[in-house]
């Protein structure tokens, strides 16, 4: 298992947001975390980089225990996350906010601004121009780019789809399966569980801090009971 999450408990204060939650993640997967809003499903990606502490259990990479360490040397390990809201840096240009994302890297990016402008041709033509002039899908474009920079041994995205029209989305879900089909392991947070779903190999679903079904994504997406609390459908 690359990634292990084991009965891990998490507090804002007095409130419980993580209630003894336990996710695996394997090689190669796309694993998504599904709820409606409040479930824990960024507070889960937040723990998991380091931004939240545990109070209790144990979050593993690797086999190795990662609990109690800082954010940055959970990056240098392997771990990359592309945050809900994005997060670039809207005075710098595109070239620069990639150039972040690979802070804790030696040596040349030659190679990784090739994949990344691959993957995203769009943040090629625009290289020089500043982050915060973008469109909302050519800066979640980046986002993710810039996670991919670090070249992760799994990369945590945190609502991908978020805000942009659906003709982007589909876009964006077909380069993250082309991320994955390039040796990415992929942790997805994602409102728009079809989406969510259509395109993960197994998922988990959250309520109130607690995970109350996992199973093989396709058979989420089909299940009735899933379908009505979260697909809209019946």
């Amino acid at each position: 298992m690359l990634l292990e999450i084991d009965d891990v408990h998490v507090s804002y204060g007095q409130v419980e947001a993580l209630k003894g939650i336990s996710i695996g993640v394997d090689q190669g997967e796309i694993v998504a975390l599904i709820g409606a809003n409040g479930a824990g499903k960024t507070t889960t990606l937040k723990t998991i980089s380091g931004l939240r502490p545990v109070r209790k259990g144990t979050i593993r990479l690797g086999g190795t225990d990662i609990t109690r360490l800082p954010g940055h040397k959970r990056v240098e390990m392997g771990l990359s996350q592309a945050p809900e809201g994005r997060g670039i840096f809207p005075g710098m240009s595109v070239t620069e906010n990639l150039e972040m994302g690979a802070y804790a890297r030696r040596g040349s990016l030659d190679d990784d601004f090739d994949r990344v402008f691959a993957l995203f041709p769009r943040l090629a033509e625009r290289r020089g121009q500043a982050g915060g002039t973008l469109s909302g899908g050519e800066q979640q474009m980046l986002a993710i780019g810039r996670a991919l920079m670090a070249r992760p041994r799994i990369l945590l995205l945190d609502e991908p789809s978020m805000g942009l029209a659906p003709m982007l989305v589909s876009q964006i879900f077909a380069i993250l399966k082309e991320v994955n089909a390039q040796g990415n392991t992929v942790l997805l947070v994602e409102q728009n569980a079809v989406q969510a779903l259509s395109l993960a190999h197994r998922a988990y679903v959250l309520e109130l801090g607690r995970v109350v079904r996992s199973a093989p994504a396709h058979e989420l997406l089909h299940d009735p009971a899933v379908r009505a609390a979260y697909l809209g459908g019946t």
